[in-house]
C-alpha cells in the first residue's frame, strides 16, 4: 500500500538515542534507532547524557484502583515518551507534527485516513441500518439486542464488576509471528515460570553476530511491508507485494509467493501446521493512492504456496478490512464494513455482512479463542460488545459490553481475555491504552480492570485498525506485564526502565519488577510457557539483548547479546522496538521494520535483521 513517505526510519540517530555524545556536549535520548532529520549542527539544548528532570520510577507507581473506583490520574510530572515525530501512525502513515506541550516530542497517532485508504480521503462512514454490517449467525434474541443497543446504552453500558474467574493464564505455545510464538526459559534447573519450563535454552556463548541483513525494497511511495513469522524451516517476511522465505541462518531465499498488489496486513497468529492469513490490495495503485485492501488469501507457510483468494462484493464494491486473524481453522477479516470468515482449508467463506445489520464486526483476534469487537450505535455514543465466538458458525458464547463512549478496543489476548482501550480518551500519550480489562471467557463478566496511564506505563495498540496489534505487553502466569516509561536511572544521565506484573484476578501489581539496568530500556516481547522474552535496547556503547525472566522469581537469565560496535550495531539502531516486528527463538533474533520508503541518502536502511548466536 502506498502512503507518502515519513522522514525514513531506516538512519542512524542524529541527536543520539543510540550512539554517543557528540559535538563535545550530551546528546537528547532519543527513541532506539528512531528516524531522524537530516544532519543539522548541534542544537544548544541538553540532550542524551544531560541532567534531565525527575521522572516517576516505573516501580512504585500508584497501584491499579479497586474496581469500584475510577482509574487514577498520574501523579508528579510523568517522563513523557521517547517518540520522534515521523514513526508511523496509527494507519502506518505519517501524520504532521501537532504543538506538543513544552519539552515533549509530538505524537504520531494523530487522526487519519482509515487503514489503506489514499492520502486526504476520508475514511469510509460506519456501517448504518440498511448497510454492510456484522453479519455473523447469532440468535434472534442478540439480533433484537443489537438493533436496540443505541436506546438502551444509558442502561446496560456500565462496567460490570465479578470477583469470579480463575485468571488462568495458560497459553499453547504456537509458531512464533511479530507478536508472538515458541516460547522461552532458562536453562539452569529453575522453576521456569509459575506456569512451567518453556523451550528456550541458554546457549553455550550467549554473543550474537549479525548473521545476515535483507534490503529495503525500491520503490517510489511508503509501501506497506507488514508481516513476518518464524518456523523451525524459514524466517518469512512480507515484502512488496510479496511473501518471500529465507533460511534462517543464511537467509538465503527458499520461496517467494506473487501477490498482485502490496501487502495491507497479515495474521499474527499462525496454526499449529504452520497455516497463516494476508489481506492485501487487488492490484499496485498509482503514486499516493490505495486500491483497497481488498482480498483475503491463506497461505501455507511451510509449502511456500498461497491456498486460495477470497473477497466480498457488496452491491458492485469490493468490500475492505484493516486487520485479519486465524483461529481453528477459520480466517477472520474486519474492517469498517463489517467482517467476513473463511474455512482455512477450502476457503469457504462462513459467514459475511449482511444489510440488516445495525452493528458490525470491527475485528477479530484469534489464537486459542476468536474474539470480535462487535461495534454498535453511532460514534461518540457507541457500545463495544467483546464477544467470545466461536469459529466455525460465528455464534457469541460470551459477551462483555464496555462503558458506552469508548470508541475503540483492541484485544491482547483471547485465552485469558484481556482487552486494552483508552477510556475517555485519557491516556494522553498515542499509546491507545489507559485501561486494560480482564474479562472471563466464559460468562463475559469484567473480573477487574488495571489502570494503566499512558504516562506511566510504555505498552501501546493499534485499535482504530488493527484489533489485536499491541505491543510491549504479555499475557501469562494469570498476569499482565507492561514495561514502564523511561525514568532516571541510579547513574548519572543515565536512563532506564522496568516491567511489571498485575494480577489478572485482582488488578493490583504483584510487587515483581524486572529492571532494565542502567542505560538498558525493556520491552515485553512475548510469553514462554511460564516466563516472559523480553528485549534490552541498550545505551549507546552497548548492543541490545535477549533476556528471559522467571515468572515466579522474576530472575532475568540472558539469551543473546548483541555486538557493541561495528555494523551490527549500527544495523540494529535502525530497528525501534514500538515500531518494529521482533521475533526470538533458539538464539535467533530477527528484527524488521513495517514500512518501505524512498527515505534519504542519509544511512544505510534494512528490511529485516538477524542475529545468531552460533548454536
Amino acid at each position: 500500500m502506498t502512503q507518502p513517505p515519513p522522514p525514513p526510519p531506516n538512519q542512524p540517530p542524529q541527536q543520539g538515542g543510540f550512539g554517543p555524545p557528540q559535538g563535545g556536549q550530551p546528546q537528547q535520548p532519543g527513541a532506539f534507532g528512531a528516524p531522524q532529520g537530516p544532519p543539522q549542527p548541534p542544537a544548544p539544548q541538553p540532550g542524551y547524557g544531560a541532567p534531565q528532570p525527575p521522572a516517576q520510577p516505573g516501580y512504585g507507581y500508584p497501584q491499579a484502583p479497586q474496581p469500584a473506583q475510577p482509574p487514577q490520574a498520574p501523579q508528579g510530572p510523568p517522563q513523557a515518551p521517547q517518540q520522534p515525530y515521523g514513526q508511523p501512525g496509527a494507519y502506518g502513515q505519517p501524520v504532521p507534527p501537532p504543538a506538543p506541550p513544552y519539552g515533549q516530542p509530538p505524537n504520531p497517532y494523530a487522526q487519519q485516513p482509515g487503514y489503506g485508504y489514499p492520502p486526504g480521503a476520508v475514511t469510509p462512514p460506519y456501517p448504518q441500518p440498511g448497510q454492510p454490517g456484522g453479519g455473523r449467525k447469532v440468535s434472534t434474541p442478540l439480533i433484537v439486542a443489537l438493533a436496540s443497543v443505541v436506546a438502551v446504552a444509558l442502561v446496560v453500558g456500565g462496567i460490570w464488576y465479578a470477583k469470579s474467574g480463575d485468571g488462568d493464564g495458560n497459553k499453547k505455545d504456537e509458531t512464533a509471528s511479530s507478536s508472538g510464538g515458541t516460547g522461552g526459559t532458562d536453562d539452569t534447573g529453575g522453576s521456569g515460570g509459575v506456569d512451567g519450563k518453556g523451550q528456550e535454552k541458554v546457549p553455550a556463548d550467549t554473543n550474537a553476530r549479525l548473521a545476515f541483513t535483507l534490503p529495503v525494497p525500491k520503490v517510489t511511495d511508503t509501501t506497506v511491508v507488514d508481516g513476518s513469522w518464524l518456523t523451525d524451516k524459514a524466517y518469512i517476511k512480507s515484502g512488496v507485494a510479496e511473501i518471500n522465505a529465507y533460511d534462517p541462518d543464511k537467509g538465503t531465499k527458499l520461496w517467494t509467493i506473487k501477490l498482485p498488489g502490496p501487502v495491507c496486513t497479515v495474521s499474527e497468529h499462525t496454526t499449529d501446521d504452520g497455516k497463516a492469513a494476508v489481506v492485501f490490495q487487488p492490484k499496485m495503485p498509482p503514486k499516493g493512492r490505495s486500491e483497497g485492501c481488498s482480498q483475503v488469501a491463506a497461505i501455507d507457510l511451510d509449502a511456500g504456496k498461497k491456498l486460495w483468494t477470497k473477497s466480498v462484493d457488496s452491491d458492485g464494491r469490493l468490500l475492505t478490512y484493516g486487520n485479519v486473524t486465524v483461529s481453528a481453522n477459520t480466517v477472520a477479516a474486519g474492517g469498517t464494513s463489517g467482517g467476513v470468515a473463511f474455512d482455512l482449508t477450502s476457503g469457504k467463506q462462513l459467514w459475511a455482512p449482511k444489510p440488516s445489520d445495525n452493528c458490525y464486526d470491527a475485528g477479530y483476534a484469534g489464537g486459542e479463542k476468536l474474539v470480535a469487537v462487535l461495534k454498535c450505535g453511532e460514534y461518540g455514543e457507541r457500545v463495544l460488545h467483546i464477544q467470545t465466538i466461536d469459529p466455525e458458525s460465528g455464534e457469541v458464547i460470551s459477551e462483555y459490553k464496555m462503558t458506552q463512549g469508548i470508541e475503540y478496543a483492541a484485544v491482547v489476548s483471547t485465552d485469558p481475555l484481556v482487552v486494552a482501550a483508552d477510556a475517555g480518551d485519557s491516556a494522553g500519550d498515542g499509546s491507545e491504552i489507559s485501561d486494560f480489562y480482564s474479562v472471563d471467557n466464559k460468562t463475559g463478566k469484567l473480573i477487574t480492570r488495571i489502570s494503566a496511564p499512558g504516562k506511566q506505563y510504555a505498552a501501546r495498540c493499534d485499535a482504530i485498525s488493527r484489533i489485536e496489534y499491541c505491543t510491549g505487553v504479555a499475557v501469562g502466569n494469570g498476569r499482565l506485564y507492561v514495561p514502564t516509561e523511561e525514568h532516571d536511572g541510579s547513574k548519572s544521565y543515565s536512563r532506564t526502565n522496568e516491567i511489571v506484573a498485575f494480577d489478572l484476578a485482582t488488578g493490583k501489581q504483584t510487587g515483581q519488577r524486572a529492571d532494565a539496568g542502567d542505560g538498558y530500556t525493556i520491552t515485553p516481547l512475548r510469553m514462554d510457557a511460564g516466563n516472559v522474552i523480553a528485549y534490552k535496547r541498550p545505551p549507546y556503547d552497548k548492543g541490545g539483548q535477549i533476556v528471559s525472566i522467571d515468572g515466579g522469581s522474576f530472575k532475568e537469565t540472558k539469551l543473546l547479546e548483541n555486538p557493541a560496535s561495528g555494523t551490527a550495531r549500527e544495523a540494529e539502531t535502525t530497528m525501534s522496538p514500538d515500531y518494529s516486528e521482533i521475533l526470538y527463538s533458539q538464539g535467533h533474533l530477527y528484527m524488521a521494520g513495517e514500512f518501505a520508503d524512498k527515505g534519504s541518502t542519509y544511512g544505510k536502511k534494512y528490511l529485516a535483521l538477524a542475529f545468531g548466536t552460533g548454536d
